[in-house]
């Protein structure tokens, strides 16, 4: 199937073992006296495992025997201390087992979500959102399982194997090589399913991130899929999805059942073998009855650890397939980085008409795109002025906005802020001195309150009524709960109109230097855009605004108005100069008369 045949080539691809050991070997790293401590525990969970057959060996030979019961007392206080050592290791060492593999899973999870918050946009999409969820929690949660099913299901097969041989030879050849004979089977069976489990299990883990991906595109379009009557197609592209990685699961099940029919089959013909070659042994006094037993508890040992082996030796290539995707996030170098010593941003008085932020023949391209996004821009953002970008659709406004935040570096040209290029300066010292609204009014769940102060943790509710006054947010007062009231994800609880002011409130709750509005109200109504823009020009006086709309009624008071088309601009000056100069706004203009644009004349 095609479908199938890419995905093996992806998880192929991303498969590593040395990166995957490499990352595991950072994981453990801190947690190395840990590691030992629980070896330690699971040696004493197998000394006490195998030592009381052996004692029970012995008592048993010990019951028959003339000698009566001294030894009896001897080897069943044994067994008890035997009993007591080995379900202490056991308890001790599952505990520090299950710690040990939380605590590498969370470090896990906190390494690949602190490095997506450094990388860039640009540099987040070619992972994906579908496959940055997947590596951040379903890997994480694989890798935690896989390392605790090492520690108490694998670690101890090859000291349980090896011992309980030796210890069979002790009491008679013949059962030593049978012993033997029996774990090399069992090795091979584990052996052949791990070859042929392996490739699937890797394959699977590509069809997790596809599964995820198509689930959030389906439950975040579903008023579009709905509108549309799309319902089918959706419901056949998941079923199609779904169906890929259960045929896989199934195919991983048969191999799983194949083995674990094949180890209870040698279980079974082990302990039947034991004891018809052990009677035949015993009669020809060439072991004792009571070993019998003993021959039978480690062979049983054997088979249940090994079974357990396999189980856990299956879950490595997966576990290491995600390792390796972890490692791909942690070692991907930002294309946006902060410098080796970023220089301080000044501080102190400033006055109406400096030069805030400054835009010094820029050219852009995208990473992936094949010409310029912005050319030759060049103008600059004064302290008290408002600066408006206009536009048609793609014709780079939004990319200001992200050069400015320096979600993005420009390729060609400079651009400053604050008389300093933007590359000298920490990314979080350049954001903190600037207000953000984005073009998507973004919510985050839990409170008003909560929201707002993202934009200063420190803001009273006196400074949030105040925004939210300005933002004409007066909605809120009617709420029940006013800024206690709750907010959904995304904020989908409100109206496109009130998540924009709500979004803008939280951008003035911020004291900054300059403030970008990008196209923040679409979503408004003429009256409240008069109003809003009007309570904005007294609030922010003292600090430079951009302005990036689509409607010329938004921006027709702003004190100079760039005209962008196809990334070039192609007009700069206020409303009066271009409606006389720029054929661009012109045509703009035009096409929006009746909507507002004259209204306000």
């Amino acid at each position: 199937m095609a479908k199938g045949n890419v995905g093996e080539k992806d998880v192929e691809r991303d498969y590593s073992k040395s990166q995957s050991a490499r990352l595991l070997a950072r994981l453990l790293s801190p947690y190395k006296g840990m590691c030992v401590l629980t070896l330690l525990m699971l040696l004493c969970d197998v000394v006490g495992t195998l030592y009381v057959p052996t004692e029970l060996s012995a008592l048993i030979n010990a019951a028959i025997s003339p000698k009566g019961s001294p030894e009896l007392l001897s080897h069943g206080l044994s067994m008890l201390a035997a009993s007591v050592i080995g379900s202490g290791g056991c308890i001790v060492s599952y505990f520090l087992a299950s710690r040990l593999a939380a605590n590498v899973g969370r470090d896990m999870r906190v390494a690949v979500y602190r490095k997506s918050l450094d990388l860039s946009g640009f540099d987040f999409e070619q992972f994906g959102t579908g496959s940055m969820i997947t590596r951040t929690l379903s890997d994480a949660n694989v890798v935690q399982q896989t390392l605790l099913m090492t520690f108490i299901m694998l670690a101890p097969v090859p000291v349980i194997c090896v011992v309980s041989i030796v210890l069979s030879f002790g009491v008679d050849y013949q059962m030593g090589w049978l012993l033997f004979s029996i774990s090399v089977v069992m090795a091979l069976i584990m052996i052949a399913a791990v070859r042929r489990s392996a490739p699937i299990f890797l394959i699977m883990q590509g069809f997790v991130d596809r599964m995820n991906t198509r689930l959030r595109e389906h439950i975040t379009g579903v008023r579009v899929i709905r509108a549309f009557g799309k319902e089918e197609d959706a419901r056949r592209g998941l079923d199609e999805t779904f169906e890929d990685y259960a045929r896989n699961a199934i195919r991983v099940n048969m191999v799983f059942a194949t083995a674990d029919c094949a180890t209870f089959f040698l279980m079974n013909l082990v302990e039947v073998l034991v004891m018809w070659i052990g009677a035949d042994r015993v009669g020809a006094h060439a072991m004792q009855i009571g070993s019998i037993s003993a021959l039978v508890e480690y062979a049983m040992i054997i088979m249940f650890f090994m079974m357990m082996g396999q189980f856990a030796i299956l879950q490595l290539p997966r576990a290491m397939a995600c390792l390796t995707r972890a490692s791909q996030v942690l070692a991907a170098v930002p294309s946006v980085a902060d410098p080796a010593e970023p220089k301080p941003l000044p501080t102190g008085a400033s006055s109406a008409g400096d030069v805030v932020a400054s835009f010094d023949h820029v050219g852009f391209r995208y990473a992936d795109a094949d010409e310029e996004t912005l050319h030759d821009v060049d103008f600059r953002l004064r302290r008290g002025e408002v600066t408006a970008v206009i536009g048609n659709t793609g014709s780079g406004k939004s990319t200001i906005a992200k050069l400015l935040l320096r979600f993005h570096d420009v390729t060609s040209g400079s651009l400053s802020f604050l008389g300093m290029d933007v590359r000298e300066l920490s990314q979080a010292d350049l954001r903190a001195r600037i207000g953000y609204v984005p073009q998507k009014a973004w919510l985050f769940s839990g409170t008003v309150a909560q929201n707002l102060r993202d934009g200063d943790e420190s803001a009273d509710e006196e400074r949030l009524w105040h925004v939210i006054d300005v933002a004409q947010g007066g909605f809120v007062r009617d709420l029940p709960e006013g800024l206690d009231a709750p907010v959904s994800q995304g904020g989908s609880n409100f109206s496109g109109g009130q998540r924009q002011r709500l979004a803008i409130a939280r951008a003035l709750v911020r004291r900054a230097d300059l403030y970008v509005f990008d196209d923040s109200f679409s979503a408004l109504d003429f009256k409240t855009d008069a109003l809003l823009r009007h309570a904005l020009k007294d609030e922010l006086s003292d600090a430079a605004v951009v302005i990036i709309a689509q409607r010329v009624s938004t921006i027709r008071d702003a004190a100079q108005i760039v005209v962008l088309d196809e990334g070039r601009v192609v007009g700069l000056g206020t409303h009066d100069e271009l409606m006389r100069t720029c054929p661009t706004y012109q045509a703009i203009a035009r096409s929006q008369q009746g909507g507002g644009v004259e209204d306000e004349r």
